[in-house]
């Protein structure tokens, strides 16, 4: 599995609408995507930094979501953000999510 962390700084005045943005318009779309598995969105205590945590099977998913889509997800969230988010990529070597030991279990066969 393979995973896709973004960090992002919310605009002051934009910090109580954030959220509603995420569900209604963006996790729809990454949930779309072939390959997606989970999200997963931390805020800092003072709601001006968001930290995304985005699953995938494979990485050639995230790398499909991230050429062919991330810009549409970039672009909604363009008015919420100050500055250009941060992405970093990871394999993921370990989870306790209930899904996750069923997906390797699947894979591994």
């Amino acid at each position: 599995m393979f995973s896709r962390f973004v960090t992002l700084q919310i605009k002051n005045n934009w910090i109580p609408e954030f959220p509603q943005v995420i569900e209604n318009e963006v996790l729809p779309l990454l949930r779309r995507q072939k390959g997606f598995l989970d999200e997963l969105v931390l805020f800092s205590p003072d709601k001006k930094e968001v930290f995304a945590i985005s699953i995938w099977e494979k990485k050639e998913y995230a790398e499909i979501y991230n050429r062919e889509f991330y810009p549409e997800v970039t672009r909604i969230l363009n008015k919420y953000v100050e500055g250009v988010p941060t992405v970093k990529t990871f394999e993921v070597g370990y989870a306790t999510l209930p899904w996750f030991h069923k997906f390797v279990a699947v894979s591994a066969n």
